[in-house]
């Protein structure tokens, strides 16, 4: 009888709860009704398609979200590069774009130089660092669900051998390898991590030879990957092994094979972000958000993944949500055995950003 209390009364706190978060979405919007009630135009380069199945479809499923909610009038020029997104941004500029949004951290010199040249325009720079009076960059720690997904990894592995199909040895993809391995062996002290560079953030030929590579040399039995490309999810599948993906959830294209991902909502950077845009209220920083913001989250778990894996992924959720946890808190150390961060310190987010050129215990770089 008391579990049958609690739980009715469990249930009346969501009903209350749900009804008023409802609420109050419902009044926010309402009392914007002033700066949505005509649209807006919002110029968008992307360096890919927003068709991908990867980063820049992220970014476009998301706008298309906040377009609805803030009435936002979008155009899009998909697979734009450094040297032509000055151009690109000129023809948006043209056509009447009050905001224009870069989605490649390759942009970085030109969108400083174009946000300077156009001072009433709002410039969104993802990836990106630079920030200004018209200009705000961000991004999000993605480590944290790379943490999180290589529990899972851990977990699922029966051989203890684990494929990662990475884009290059720079601190971004350093941080979330590290960040995956440390999740496995979280879980799992004993399996091994084995890293192919492609150095490309797209090339599908390279993404399909370096996950052909680590099967070749290894005995993997889940493959991981950070690249744009979705290649290594394509020979997991072919070769009947379990993957884990990035950037988007392709769980439905894979269902035999995919466990989870590590995915952007960036609809919730975007709508509120770009509502305070529109209220006057814009601030040009460089964000860097963390799991707590919902931008970065990790795809539902797979049938393929019981129970106790997933409590046990959602206590760490938990806890990183909390803010008194973080994946690179000591004592950690590097694959020679040294030790790079002290038990009770944590590493400076200027070390994650800038300086990661080290892996953890657990990492072993695979030859091309």
């Amino acid at each position: 009888m008391v579990i049958s209390v609690k739980k009715v009364l469990v249930t009346l706190v969501i009903i209350v709860v749900a009804i008023v978060a409802g609420q109050l979405f419902i009044n926010v919007y309402e009392t914007d009704t002033e700066v949505t009630n005509e649209p807006t135009k919002v110029g968008v380069v992307l360096n890919g398609s927003k068709s991908d199945k990867s980063w820049s479809q992220s970014h476009y499923m998301a706008l298309e979200d906040t377009a609805q909610q803030l009435n936002l009038y979008v155009t899009y020029i998909e697979n734009v590069s450094s040297d032509t997104v000055a151009a690109q941004i000129d023809k948006l500029v043209d056509k009447g774009c009050e905001i224009i949004i870069a989605n490649s951290a390759t942009f970085s010199e030109q969108i400083v130089d174009i946000a300077e040249r156009y001072p009433g325009i709002y410039f969104f720079h993802a990836a990106g660092v630079s920030e200004g009076k018209n200009l705000c960059s961000y991004f999000g720690r993605m480590y944290q669900m790379r943490y999180l997904t290589g529990m899972v990894a851990g977990m699922q592995t029966e051989t203890n051998e684990i494929g990662y199909v990475a884009a290059y040895p720079i601190s971004e993809v350093n941080r979330g390898l590290n960040a995956f391995t440390l999740g496995v062996r979280n879980v799992n002290p004993e399996a091994t991590v084995y890293v192919s560079w492609i150095n490309s953030w797209d090339s599908d030929v390279r993404a399909e030879e370096a996950a052909e590579r680590l099967l070749d040399k290894h005995d993997i039995d889940v493959l991981a990957m950070h690249t744009d490309s979705i290649k290594p999810l394509e020979v997991a599948d072919r070769h009947g092994i379990m993957s884990i993906g990035y950037n988007l959830d392709n769980s439905s294209l894979f269902p035999e094979s995919c466990l989870t991902a590590a995915v952007w909502d960036w609809e919730k950077f975007y709508t509120p972000q770009i509502l305070r845009c529109l209220q006057g209220k814009f601030e040009g920083h460089n964000y860097w958000e963390g799991s707590e913001s919902g931008m970065i989250n990790i795809a539902p778990l797979s049938a393929l993944c019981d129970a106790e894996i997933a409590a046990k992924v959602e206590s760490e959720f938990e806890r990183l949500r909390s803010g008194m946890f973080d994946v690179f808190y000591g004592p950690i150390y590097d694959s020679d055995s040294v030790l790079r961060i002290n038990e009770g310190e944590s590493m400076t987010d200027n070390a994650m950003l800038n300086e990661f050129d080290w892996y953890v215990e657990g990492v072993v770089i695979s030859e091309n």
